[in-house]
């Protein structure tokens, strides 16, 4: 996922005098459905051929071993190399144009006779696109409608009221009609001040709701490389912001490209590595030497906060008082499931919200398409809404369906979820559990 952005890079810069064909050998069992494999490359805007390798036998052909790995083929068809891990496009860029330069002085180089010919997805127009995020204060909903690089404001029941970014992906400051976010998801409200996690630029972005100026407050829209994220103030790269939330004058940030829980200091505009050593996996311990994997939710409740850590399918809790990190649901990378009962026996499949409300946290359980609710003294996990298959409707508990929620969030009126790959956001009746459509399809 993080590497998708330096490889559009490289496929815009050199256009026909390379081929880039993506092999998707999925991990968990959800990605393996060649349905959902179609949701996601429309949701990243990948715009070559991808195949689904579902059963590993290119990945085990090409010896894989890591996620991403990427292969060198010539135009002989040849293998001449392989890289694992993420690769910045400082350091991509001239090892691609090197290559192409050896092809081209051998005469090998012939660019538009690539044979292959994509068929575009194409998808059917909606008031949302992919929206990641929403929450709801004062009688309006804000959404980050994220494949329309824009954020939503919406009465309750009025539909949508006015929107913020000129609907292209790019990093630009100023009113509402002529800035500019890319793929935005996390968002936190203070009074009238909207915070954005704007995720595929790599930035922190401030919105003055009295008249939709927006800002930049941390971020310079590179990426930062694996393992440089350091505290500073002025411009300083971050890595795929996903989540904020926001306690005084502090904003917490699910930093999921350099696995860390970043902090943001408002008023010094100082960001550093709150919790997480940038090492990818599950571990507890002290903050600093703790291992989180793709932190993607954030809630805040009890004076501890709570993490949906997604690629180790976990729920992760860090003690501000203390610093000290925990385990409520979750064992490792290779571990996850769809499965009720107590932090040990319980499992989740990919979880990207959560949220905290009258003393329990709700999870986005992503993958399963669910909604879930643990307890975060006794550890127990219990599903609350749908049955786990894939669909969209409305109705109470297990008749509710959707496709790879993405994020929840509490409001008075019940819980917010961002039914993501069915472009709608819904909401859930705290007492009855009952889903009901407020925007989408």
């Amino acid at each position: 996922m993080h590497l998708l952005p330096q490889l559009r890079k490289i496929e815009q810069k050199y256009g026909d005098r390379l081929v880039v064909v993506g092999v998707h050998s999925p991990k968990f069992p959800a990605e393996r459905e060649t349905a959902n494999l179609r949701e996601a490359v429309l949701r990243y805007r990948i715009e070559h051929p991808v195949v689904n390798d579902r059963d590993f036998k290119l990945w085990q052909a090409f010896g894989g071993r890591a996620w991403p790995t990427l292969v060198f083929i010539d135009p002989q068809g040849r293998v001449i190399g392989k890289h694992e891990g993420e690769l910045p496009f400082s350091e991509f860029d001239p090892l691609v144009d090197g290559m192409l330069a050896e092809f081209e002085a051998r005469g090998l180089l012939r660019p538009g006779q690539a044979p292959l010919r994509i068929e575009a997805l194409r998808e059917a127009d909606h008031p949302l696109r992919f929206p990641g995020r929403a929450l709801s204060a004062g009688g309006r909903l804000f959404v980050a409608d994220s494949n329309h690089h824009r954020i939503v404001i919406a009465r309750w029941g009025g539909g949508i009221e006015k929107t913020i970014g000129a609907g292209v992906p790019a990093l630009r400051d100023g009113p509402p009609d002529q800035a500019a976010f890319q793929q935005p998801q996390g968002l936190a409200l203070d009074g009238e001040t909207l915070y954005v996690a704007d995720t595929e630029n790599h930035a922190i972005r401030r919105v003055n709701l009295a008249d939709g100026m927006v800002t930049t407050l941390a971020g310079t829209g590179e990426q930062a490389h694996f393992g440089s994220l350091v505290g500073g103030a002025g411009p300083v790269n971050l890595s795929s912001p996903w989540d904020l939330v926001k306690a005084g004058s502090r904003l917490y940030v699910a930093m999921a490209g350099s696995h860390q829980v970043c902090s943001l200091d408002l008023e010094s505009g100082r960001v550093e590595a709150f919790a997480g050593s940038g090492r990818e996996g599950l571990q507890d311990g002290s903050r600093d030497q703790a291992w989180f994997a793709q932190p993607s939710g954030l809630a805040l409740l009890d004076n501890t906060l709570y993490v949906a850590d997604s690629e180790v399918s976990a729920v992760r809790a860090i003690d501000l008082e203390t610093g000290e990190v925990s385990t409520l649901v979750g064992e490792g990378l290779f571990v996850f499931g769809d499965e009720d009962g107590d932090g040990r026996s319980a499992r989740l499949q990919h979880p990207l919200g959560i949220a905290a409300h009258g003393g329990t946290l709700y999870v986005a359980d992503s993958y399963n398409n669910k909604v879930k609710r643990l307890d975060p003294r006794s550890r127990r996990l219990s599903t609350w809404l749908g049955s786990g298959a894939s669909g969209m409707a409305d109705g109470a508990g297990a008749a509710a369906a959707f496709r790879e929620p993405g994020g929840v969030s509490a409001a008075a009126e019940g819980l917010i979820v961002a039914d993501t790959n069915n472009h709608r956001i819904a909401i859930a009746d705290w007492s009855s559990g009952e889903v009901r459509t407020l925007i989408g399809r």
